[in-house]
């Protein structure tokens, strides 16, 4: 890849980048929308089921544990594809580097000549 196609990319957001702000602040909202969602639930079905205030609490905390594995599973797999995305540019840095290396071994190949020749 050339310097201007990794400039070109440098702004844009691929599938192998880490999250930005906006995603974290998505995966904020989901999990505080989670717990909302349940307590809603816990609550209504307190008022159903003449439980006070034990659903509520109970689906309180089934909300902030399915929302801490959400936001677990989102950013491992963000850390994850930016491991792999770092170590694919290594990979190819190195290629690159080897590839410079071998013209300038083949150019010196010639002067080595031993004096026979």
């Amino acid at each position: 890849m050339d310097q201007g196609s990794a400039r070109r990319g440098a702004g844009t957001r691929g599938a192998g980048t880490a999250l930005s702000g906006t995603e974290f602040a998505g995966i904020g909202l989901q999990f505080a929308l989670t717990i909302a969602v349940f307590s809603f639930a816990g609550v209504w079905l307190d008022r159903r089921l003449g439980t006070s205030p034990w659903l509520l609490l109970i689906c309180v905390f089934v909300g902030a544990a399915g929302g801490f594995f959400s936001m677990f599973r989102k950013i491992t797999a963000a850390q994850r594809r930016d491991a792999e995305r770092i170590a694919r540019a290594k990979q190819s840095q190195q290629a690159q580097q080897a590839q410079q290396a071998q013209p300038n071994q083949s150019t010196h190949a010639p002067d080595e000549r031993s004096p026979g020749e």
